[in-house]
Formats: structure tokens, C-alpha cells, sequence
């Protein structure tokens, strides 16, 4: 049967052995082909991290949404309300949002021919550590009784407060 790791195949003839063993004999072979996996396996991990990164941060976000949306569930949505309606007051909330950090709304992002998707797809982390913060803020505020815009004022000044000192942050580590 040979070493192992290694196994002769019966019916067609030929040795096939695990990846890492063909690795490590193609690379004694060809020191190229050595630094070519090398690399490759740096690329694909830095581009691993990058993904994970972001998509980290898009969860979180996506879970303190539901802190944000049970708050306007409980404090703004009156319980004769139609389905069609209450999706009216979740979208108008989520934009107030959208306005304080992107100064859009979702339906003006559409309207943007060049990118597809939703505005918080195309977010930076900062963006998404930013949003995560303001719809745990906004539940309180929705708690504390303030209305739509005193909250978007509000929220829109601790978006720029937030952003400069993320951004700072990023900067320092950066360099």
C-alpha cells in the first residue's frame, strides 16, 4: 500500500496521494510553484478576513435591529393597524436611520442607477459599527417618547460625533 497518506489505486493503476503530501512534493520540485502557493494562501486568507469583517459587522447590525424594531413595535405601532401599514411605520423608522447616517433614504437609494441592493450593503464598517450604535440610541429615544424628528436631529449629531472619532481610530491603526 505504500506510506501513508499515499495509496496505489487497483483498478486503473497510478498513486494519488492527500493534497498536502502533493503540496509539499510539488513544492520540493519547484520552488516557484512553493512561493506561488505561498502566496496564494496569503491572498486568500487576507480576503477572508476582509469578508468576515464586514460581515460580522452587518450581523450585528442585523441583530440590533431587533432591539430597534421591538421598540417601535411596542411604542409607535397602535394594534388596529393594517399589515400594509405597519410595514409603513418599520420602513419610515429604518430611514430615519438611513438619513441620520447616509442622508438618504432607502427609496432615494434606489434611484441610484449604479449600485443595486440596499444602501447598508455597500456600508463601511465604521458605517455598520455607526448603525449598530443608533438603532440601539433610537429604541431609547422611541422609548423616551420623542418624536421622529427631535430623533433624527439627535441621532444625526451622534452619527457625526461617532463617524470622526471611528474614522480617527482607523486612521491611527492604519499607519
Amino acid at each position: 500500500m505504500g506510506a501513508i497518506g499515499i495509496a496505489r489505486a487497483f483498478a486503473y493503476g497510478g498513486t494519488y496521494a492527500y493534497k498536502d503530501i502533493a503540496f509539499e512534493f510539488a513544492s520540493w520540485v519547484s520552488p516557484q510553484f512553493k512561493l506561488y502557493l505561498i502566496k496564494e494562501f496569503e491572498w486568500l486568507k487576507k480576503e477572508e478576513q476582509a469578508l468576515f469583517g464586514w460581515s460580522a459587522k452587518r450581523e450585528l447590525a442585523k441583530i440590533n435591529y431587533r432591539i430597534h424594531t421591538d421598540a417601535i413595535k411596542v411604542n409607535l405601532i397602535p394594534s388596529e393597524l393594517t399589515p400594509q401599514q405597519i410595514s409603513v411605520i418599520y420602513a419610515s423608522e429604518a430611514d430615519v436611520l438611513n438619513m441620520a447616517l447616509f442622508g438618504m433614504t432607502a427609496r432615494q437609494w434606489q434611484d441610484n442607477p449604479d449600485k443595486k441592493g440596499n444602501i447598508r450593503d455597500y456600508a463601511s464598517i465604521n458605517e455598520l459599527i455607526c448603525l449598530s450604535n443608533m438603532e440601539n440610541i433610537n429604541a431609547v429615544l422611541i422609548e423616551d417618547g420623542l418624536n421622529q424628528k427631535e430623533r433624527l436631529i439627535k441621532l444625526n449629531k451622534i452619527v457625526i460625533h461617532q463617524m470622526l472619532i471611528l474614522e480617527e481610530q482607523t486612521t491611527k491603526i492604519l499607519k
